[in-house]
C-alpha cells in the first residue's frame, strides 16, 4: 500500500518542522512548503506562500504525482507595531500570510480530496484570536480570520467529507518568540501568568496535530482546539 500523502507549509522549522516529523512518524509521505525549501525529514518544496500563483503551482505540482489526503495549513508570521502607526500595506501582509494562504491552500486541494472520498485540513491558529493585545492589531484580526475560515469550509465540505479544524497553541517556544522569551522578565512574567508555568514545545503542538490526524477529525471538524495550558482563561 502506498503511503498517505501530506502537505505542511512552513515544514521547515518550528512548529511546522515538528509537525512534518510527527506526521511522518505516522506514516505520510509529507511535502514541507516554505520560502527555504528546507526540510530535515520531508521533503521540502521551496514557496511563498504569500504568493498565490506560487502556491497554487507547488500544490500541482505535488497533486501531479498523486493525491494528498491531509493538509496542515502551519506558516504565518508576526508583526509587533501599535495600531496608530501601522499601514495598510503591513496590515495586509499579516493577513494574507496567516489567513489568505490557508484560504487557497484549502481551495487547491478541496477537488482533489473531494473527488477521493475526503480529506483533513488543519489550520494553525492561536490563542491571540480571541484575545486583545496592545501592538498585535494585525496578527489577531489575521487568527481570528482563521477560526472564521475553519467553521465555514467545515460546514461547507463537510457533506464531503473534508474535515477541518483549527488547532490554536498559546505561547510556544520557536524562532518567533525566541527574542521575547529570552528576556528574563518577560519570562518570569510569562510563567507566572500561566497555570501550568510555563510555553509549549513545538512537539507538543505536533503530538496534537498527530492526535487528530489518526482521529480523522470528524466530530470535530469546524471546531478551534486552544491548547495555552490555560492561560486565556486565567484571570
Amino acid at each position: 500500500m502506498s503511503k498517505r500523502r501530506a502537505i505542511v507549509t512552513g515544514g521547515s522549522r518550528g512548529i511546522g518542522a515538528a509537525v512534518v516529523q510527527d506526521i511522518t512518524s505516522r506514516g505520510y509521505e509529507v511535502f514541507a512548503l516554505s520560502r527555504s525549501g528546507d526540510s530535515n525529514v520531508g521533503t521540502g518544496v521551496a514557496c511563498d506562500v504569500s504568493n498565490e500563483l506560487e502556491l497554487t503551482q507547488a500544490c500541482a505540482s505535488i497533486l501531479s504525482h498523486g493525491p494528498v489526503s491531509l493538509l496542515v495549513n502551519n506558516a504565518g508570521a508576526y508583526s509587533a507595531r501599535r495600531s496608530a502607526e501601522l499601514s495598510a500595506a503591513e496590515y495586509n501582509r499579516i493577513i494574507n500570510r496567516n489567513a489568505t494562504s490557508m484560504m487557497v491552500a484549502s481551495r487547491e486541494l478541496y477537488p482533489g480530496m473531494r473527488d477521493q472520498g475526503g480529506g483533513l485540513i488543519i489550520n494553525m491558529g492561536s490563542f491571540f484570536d480571541r484575545l486583545g493585545v496592545a501592538g498585535s492589531v494585525a496578527y489577531c484580526a489575521s487568527k481570528a480570520a482563521v477560526g472564521a475560515l475553519t467553521r465555514c469550509l467545515a460546514v461547507e465540505w463537510a457533506l464531503d467529507n473534508i474535515y477541518v479544524i483549527n488547532v490554536a497553541p498559546g505561547y510556544v517556544e520557536t524562532d518567533l518568540s525566541s527574542a521575547y522569551l529570552e528576556d528574563d522578565e518577560n519570562r518570569k512574567w510569562l510563567n507566572a501568568r500561566i497555570p501550568i508555568g510555563r510555553p509549549a514545545q513545538p512537539s507538543e503542538v505536533a503530538t496534537v496535530v498527530g492526535q487528530i490526524v489518526e482521529s480523522g477529525g470528524a466530530l470535530l471538524t469546524g471546531q478551534t482546539v486552544y491548547m495555552d495550558g490555560a492561560h486565556s482563561i486565567n484571570q
